[in-house]
């Protein structure tokens, strides 16, 4: 992966994780950790879409499958501490 894609898909995740914490009030780990949730949650939606024969493309759409995984991460994540 060159730089500039590590790079766009650190941003790309900082943003979903930014996101999926706004979703999903009351559970996240503060805004840094969200956003590191959301670098993480952009390959949990990445696979969840390809598992669901879902496509999106483009800045949107990464944007949009980072946020979903992200916030699937996020549940799972609540779920779990309770």
């Amino acid at each position: 992966m060159a730089v500039e894609g590590l790079l766009a898909f650190l941003l790309i995740g900082m943003i979903a994780g930014f996101l999926a914490g706004k979703l999903m009030k009351g559970s996240g780990f503060g805004l840094v950790g969200n956003m590191v949730v959301g670098v993480v949650g952009a390959y949990v939606g990445g696979f969840v879409f390809n598992l669901l024969g879902i496509s999106a493309g483009g800045l949107i759409g990464s944007i949009v499958t980072a946020t979903a995984g992200a916030a699937l991460l996020l549940f799972i994540v609540d779920k779990v501490k309770k």
